[in-house]
């Protein structure tokens, strides 16, 4: 009987991939979910057949100047002459499919590099320094955090004696690769690395840094709190205050124009919001019992941040994922109009509507189609992010 109950257990078990359709379900349970998602899916599926085909060439003067719609161009014309919906097609790429990646000396995305795994390990040699400070003598830490070569020397060898081991042996090797990188990016000399496109737009990759930056922050402040808590939310603070329009206009201006400058912005621009959600969440989430277990079985807190809290709050942060995605176009779209967004030759909406407002007396129609993608684009992700909303919602209940 035994046996049986055992097997019967095991035959009822869903595999991984009923796992994944019961979690993608969920999406169909809304009315609202499923009609942002067609919206969504509908532009995903116009970029795609644009890698591959398009009516006519995106830059190419074919036709007469700000024709209607009509039998050869269902959208109609611009004011130089380009198909309208060949551009739009095209236009979808650079937001959602790829990310232009610019030719560059290989040298200074070594020194790219090694700078983002330099501030990790500064990162960590403050952690360090702080561990000191709580274990040691006081005299030893502020000598500690003057001569950072003593702390890396004292901290290996009191790594038996305090719990450090981890984080030393991470710090060497993060320490080794930045070094690396840097004499890599000296004797590099003119090598160039030529232009590519990576999977992936604009606007995804701009939430995804604002993201894995505000989830960092917001849970060392959450989770750490102190000192970590204020310094963290001040930032933020500071970086909220400015409107977001400047915030882009300030890193447009010292990086200048291209795609993963605008990846940049969005990612500056929307971390502090990423952070402060996440920061509530785990306020609440570290009061919780699995968490405590968690200290309990002496785990650090790395450990108990990103493997305990960050998975039990991921249903709000997607649901704000989402939204963020539609800010991130408009974004776009804002600097687009402006006119210092997206380089070309790819065509961005926004600098569509841009070069189309001149002429909408004439031909409204170019600045009518892309405003009308930016809106169903945004609303659909809207639309998504409200019905999950609602259904996480029932479920709690």
């Amino acid at each position: 009987m035994g046996v049986a109950q055992g097997t019967i257990g095991k035959a009822s078990r869903p595999s991984r991939a009923r796992k994944v359709w019961n979690n993608v379900a969920i999406v169909f349970e809304s009315r609202i979910a499923t009609v942002g998602l067609a919206m969504v899916a509908f532009w995903f599926l116009v970029g795609l057949i644009s890698l591959v085909w398009t009516p006519y060439p995106p830059n190419a003067q074919l036709f007469t100047q700000n024709l209607p719609p009509n039998a050869a161009n269902w959208l109609g014309t611009d004011h130089l002459g380009r198909d309208l919906l060949s551009r739009l097609m095209v236009g979808t790429q650079v937001i959602l499919l790829k990310t232009r990646v610019p030719e560059a000396p290989l040298s200074g995305y070594l020194s790219l590099l090694g700078s983002i795994f330099g501030l990790a390990a500064l990162g960590m040699f403050v952690n360090v320094v702080i561990q000191m400070y709580r274990n040691w003598s006081k005299a030893w830490a502020i000598v500690s955090i003057f001569v950072p070569v003593l702390a890396f020397v004292w901290g290996w060898s009191r790594v038996s004696k305090l719990p450090l081991g981890r984080t030393m042996i991470v710090w060497t090797a993060t320490m080794v690769l930045a070094g690396g990188l840097f004499y890599l990016s000296a004797v590099a000399g003119a090598s160039v690395v030529p232009g590519v496109s990576i999977p992936l737009g604009v606007a995804l990759w701009g939430v995804l840094g604002s993201l894995v930056t505000g989830a960092v922050l917001g849970l060392n402040a959450s989770y750490r709190g102190g000192w970590w808590d204020q310094a963290i939310m001040q930032l933020s603070d500071a970086l909220i205050a400015f409107p977001r329009i400047v915030l882009f206009l300030v890193v447009i201006a010292a990086l200048g124009q291209g795609d993963l400058v605008v990846i940049v912005a969005i990612t500056v621009t929307g971390a502090p919001g990423v952070a402060r959600l996440v920061r509530s969440l785990g306020f609440d989430i570290k009061t919780r019992d699995y968490v405590r277990a968690a200290e309990t079985r002496g785990e650090n807190a790395g450990w108990i941040m990103y493997r305990e809290i960050l998975p039990n709050a991921r249903g709000p942060i997607l649901i704000d994922s989402m939204l963020r995605v539609g800010y991130a176009i408009f974004a776009i779209g804002t600097l687009g109009f402006l006119g210092i967004g997206l380089p070309p030759p790819d065509p961005d909406w926004g600098n569509m509507v841009n070069e189309a407002r001149r002429n909408i007396f004439n031909n409204p129609w170019g600045v009518v189609w892309p405003a009308v993608a930016i809106a169903t684009l945004v609303i659909g992700l809207n639309l998504l992010a409200d019905g999950l909303r609602e259904e996480l919602t029932r479920f709690q209940k």
